[in-house]
């Protein structure tokens, strides 16, 4: 199979994101979204992390996992998932950060917790 773009990625990704509220709909818990989200995304042949922990070097020290991403697909996409009443900036923030640490470029941070789910996908990039 082809490398697929940041861009090809994120299209299946929404469309799995949507197949899942479709089915399920908001109020779940973060963790079900996360293995659905998992399962869509493997049937449509792509290759998908759970709870990725990766290392922060600081100071030239290489500490252990610093933080762990909800989900990482084909070593390129970083998707941050949430189920809360709204979300905060810290949120935004967060994959940000993310982003610049892993050294990735796109994110996406999801709101399964959402009367229009359409409006609660938000795409990050990281300018590198």
């Amino acid at each position: 199979m082809k490398s697929l773009t940041e861009n090809e990625i994120s299209y299946k990704i929404r469309g799995a994101i949507f197949t899942i509220y479709n089915r399920l709909g908001p109020g779940l818990l973060e963790s079900v979204y996360e293995s659905t989200l998992c399962y869509e995304l493997e049937k449509l042949g792509l290759r998908v992390k759970m709870q990725v922990g990766l290392p922060l070097i600081y100071d030239s020290i290489h500490m252990k996992t610093a933080y762990r991403i909800d989900l990482l697909v084909e070593g390129k996409v970083i998707i941050e998932i949430k189920s809360v009443e709204r979300l905060l900036e810290v949120h935004h923030k967060q994959l940000v950060t993310y982003l610049r640490l892993s050294g990735l470029k796109l994110g996406l941070l999801v709101n399964f917790n959402s009367a229009e789910i359409d409006k609660s996908i938000f795409r990050k990039v990281n300018d590198l």
